[in-house]
């Protein structure tokens, strides 16, 4: 089921070119249901837990997470998008060079309860800001290219403190039918990238299929935080 994708690669300048454009059919303008109805399960009775945001572009579920008294680190290519966030929420932010990771910039909010990070994911490590409590996927594991998830799932495990929660919403689907991204990552990779060292949970399972998603040929949709 891997192989019709196995080779896909979309580059840093895909990406910078679809926020440039404006064509982000994946950001949510509310706060994603996924996370909002597992929170309990990921904060677990924790107090001001760090949250990393692999590939965070814009999303409102940073700022939600902060206003219930937690921080956010995310990392996010396209500078574009981590300006929109802080503008579209209203927030007064600092801009600067980011040390440890060379050319790149940190943007963080007055509070600097939210610290985004504009670079290669891959150019970031625990170095960088220590490692997390929690980390929130959606849409990273399925936005990268094929090829690099086990580099990917290596930098997750590199940033996860030993409490860490690590809630990764992924998408199952026919990926003869649509060539992605997002990309297809079957259950049993997600096992083999993570179960050495998590403990596999599902949490949910929900039709995901909309309107959408049936333009990109789908006839099925499933989404399993």
């Amino acid at each position: 089921m891997l192989e019709p994708q196995a080779d896909r690669v979309r580059t840093l300048g895909e990406w910078e070119e679809s926020w440039k454009k404006d064509n982000i059919g994946f950001h949510m303008d509310h706060v994603n249901p996924m996370l909002a109805n597992n929170i309990d399960k990921v904060v677990n009775g924790r107090k001001g837990v760090r949250f990393f945001f692999p590939l965070c572009g814009k999303a409102v579920d940073m700022k939600w997470l902060a206003d219930r008294g937690h921080s956010v680190v995310g990392v996010e290519i396209c500078e574009k998008a981590v300006r929109q966030f802080f503008e579209e929420n209203n927030m007064t932010y600092s801009e600067e060079a980011a040390g440890g990771v060379p050319g790149a910039k940190v943007f963080k909010n007055s509070e600097k309860s939210i610290s985004l990070y504009q670079c290669d994911l891959y150019n970031f490590s625990s170095s960088v800001e220590g490692q997390f409590g929690a980390i929130w996927d959606r849409g990273s594991l399925v936005a990268i290219n094929p090829q690099d998830r086990e580099k990917y799932a290596a930098l997750m495990i590199s940033l996860m403190a030993k409490d860490c929660r690590y809630l990764v919403d992924n998408l199952l689907y026919n990926p003869t039918l649509y060539k992605g991204p997002p990309f297809f990552v079957p259950d049993e990779q997600l096992h083999s990238l993570f179960g050495h060292c998590c403990n596999i949970e599902l949490l949910q399972s929900a039709d995901a299929l909309t309107d959408r998603t049936k333009k990109w040929g789908l006839d099925y949709l499933t989404e399993k935080p």
